[in-house]
């Protein structure tokens, strides 16, 4: 896909800033954008991945390796000073950075759950308060891309901690498009990848499940999606399909409609309505 096709920011040798750029989705990201011709900035705060990474893509374009944790805002202003010192102002800015893991149940493990909000949710807004007062402050075409997650939109039971910070990116990065819209009448716009089953280093497998989707055609999806002009980049896989989805969260939101207990999708005196719903 042509870069000039997909979206303004997307031009050959502007610059873009992925977090979370060491491994999976974040690395497929940083390859597209620089087949299109652009300077990307990756950073992560895992080095030697990031090492690896780099020397992977810098046979791609031009690559400036930033190790960076971003649930620390002064760490994310380094990065930001050093991509401005290096190429100047920022196109495309990626906020993936995130991890896995479970610090259990709602009232367990406070601290882990500090650490891991501090990453998937605060470093949306780290990255977002860093380098937005400069694409507000210029006048080319700039955007904003946070990933999501569906388990932010439908709350399955099982991680709650993650769960939470998937909603909470959603709902700021809603409220962030509106903003930049209102702002700057579309030049600086914000869109929320929501991946399906990927395989990453996430996922905790060795070899890509069937049903998984590839980095790659996350990313090949998000540019196309972008295209569109979507906001909500809504992502299937090769086990569930986009109809699928919409009607998981349709049932969701209507949980609140229908004055339903929580998560009734999962509770067992819905079960039966659940899946005939899903049948119709």
């Amino acid at each position: 896909m042509d870069g000039n096709l997909c979206h303004p920011a997307f031009a050959p040798k502007a610059v873009a800033v992925v977090t979370g750029a060491a491994s999976g989705i974040g690395c497929a990201v940083a390859s597209r954008l620089l087949g299109l011709g652009m300077r990307v900035a990756i950073a992560d705060v895992d080095t030697d991945k990031l090492d690896k990474a780099a020397r992977e893509l810098s046979s791609l374009g031009e690559v400036l390796i930033v190790p960076t944790d971003v649930a620390s805002f002064a760490a994310v202003e380094r990065l930001r000073d050093r991509v401005f010192a290096a190429w100047g102002d920022v196109s495309v800015l990626v906020n993936n950075a995130a991890i896995g893991g479970n610090p259990g149940k709602t009232w367990e493990n406070g601290s882990d759950w500090e650490g891991l909000l501090g990453i998937n949710l605060m470093g949306v807004l780290h990255g977002v308060q860093a380098f937005i007062p400069a694409m507000l402050a210029g006048d080319a075409p700039a955007i904003v891309i946070n990933t999501g997650s569906k388990q932010g939109i439908t709350n399955p039971p099982g991680n709650a901690a993650y769960n939470l910070s998937k909603a909470g990116v959603r709902s700021y990065s809603e409220s962030l498009a509106h903003e930049l819209c209102d702002a700057t009448g579309g030049r600086v716009s914000a869109h929320l990848l929501i991946p399906g089953f990927t395989f990453t280093g996430m996922t905790n497998r060795t070899e890509k499940p069937d049903g998984a989707w590839t980095a790659k055609q996350v990313a090949d999806f998000m540019l196309e999606s972008v295209a569109r002009g979507d906001f909500y980049i809504l992502c299937p896989d090769n086990d569930v399909d986009r109809a699928t989805d919409e009607k998981r969260m349709r049932w969701s939101m209507d949980d609140i409609v229908a004055n339903r207990p929580a998560l009734s999708r999962w509770h067992p005196d819905y079960r039966e309505p659940f899946a005939k719903f899903m049948e119709a």
